[in-house]
């Protein structure tokens, strides 16, 4: 017989940095329990089946493989996501873009657009938000913008459509008054892709040429035309890339042009604001 304490005493994950928070998620996983329940119950008996589970789940985290692919589930905002690993991780960095459109306070009810949205994190966590805003989340990955709407199902948000589309491929003559995206930025020499989580998230949805920045220009270009005059333009950017981005925007012809930093004390997103 094996209890939850002797379970996560004996989890062994040296090269995660989160290793105790990790050990109890996958094992409130394997026993279909809350982390609370953890805590409260360190000597109850896990079935051999719940074990063996366990056991697979942390030797596949050895393998360097995200909590998150593991479980299928990420939370983000106030939301639990269904995630895959055909899109990202949804961060806590990334909560930025929610926080910074929910103060903008766009004229509601707003049309609000969440270019290359994966599991839909950005594009749901405000549609909860503001029930009144009509959200249109894109994807050019079919799977990811399959998984968004299975996401947007179960959470029963029915002011979000998801659609396929290669940022503003298929949107032609629509303007929204705020656009958000957290496309690929990183360089494509970046040493940083061969090492923790990333490893195993698409690359399609992380690189971006050789400054990280080829998908950020095109947003900026073609994102005046989708705008309604006024209307915001948010980016989520590399923790260095902020000058660029600012740089990009104030060339286009925004106004208001800022940056904004995340947790970790790094400018994260910039935006601007069309003329009116």
């Amino acid at each position: 017989m094996t209890i939850i304490a002797s379970l996560l005493r004996n989890a062994q994950l040296p090269d995660s940095p989160s290793e105790r928070l990790d050990a109890e998620l996958l094992l409130a996983a394997a026993i279909g329990k809350s982390r609370s329940f953890l805590h409260t119950w360190p000597e109850r008996i896990v079935s051999s089946e719940d074990a063996e589970t366990y056991a697979s789940y942390l030797q596949r985290r050895r393998a360097g493989e995200p909590v998150a692919y593991i479980l299928g589930q990420q939370g983000f905002w106030k939301l639990d996501l269904e995630v895959a690993p055909h899109t990202l991780i949804p961060r806590p960095d990334t909560e930025l873009l929610v926080e910074t459109a929910l103060e903008l306070q766009p004229a509601s009810p707003a049309k609000v657009l969440d270019l290359g949205t994966g599991t839909g994190a950005i594009a749901l966590a405000l549609a909860s938000d503001c029930p009144a805003w009509q959200v249109t989340a894109v994807d050019r990955v079919e799977e990811a913008v399959a998984l968004a709407e299975r996401n947007r199902q179960r959470l029963g948000l029915g002011n979000v459509r998801v659609l396929v589309s290669h940022w503003f491929g298929s949107l032609a003559g629509q303007r929204f008054d705020l656009i958000l995206s957290n496309p690929p930025y990183i360089r494509a020499e970046d040493p940083h892709l061969g090492e923790g989580d990333v490893r195993f998230e698409p690359s399609s949805a992380l690189v971006a040429g050789s400054d990280g920045l080829d998908d950020l220009r095109v947003i900026v270009a073609q994102a005046p035309e989708h705008l309604v005059p006024g209307g915001w333009l948010l980016l989520e950017h590399g923790y260095d890339q902020a000058a660029d981005v600012r740089a990009l925007l104030t060339a286009q012809g925004f106004t208001e042009v800022a940056s904004r930093k995340d947790l970790g004390g790094h400018e994260r997103i910039s935006l601007g604001r069309l003329a009116c």
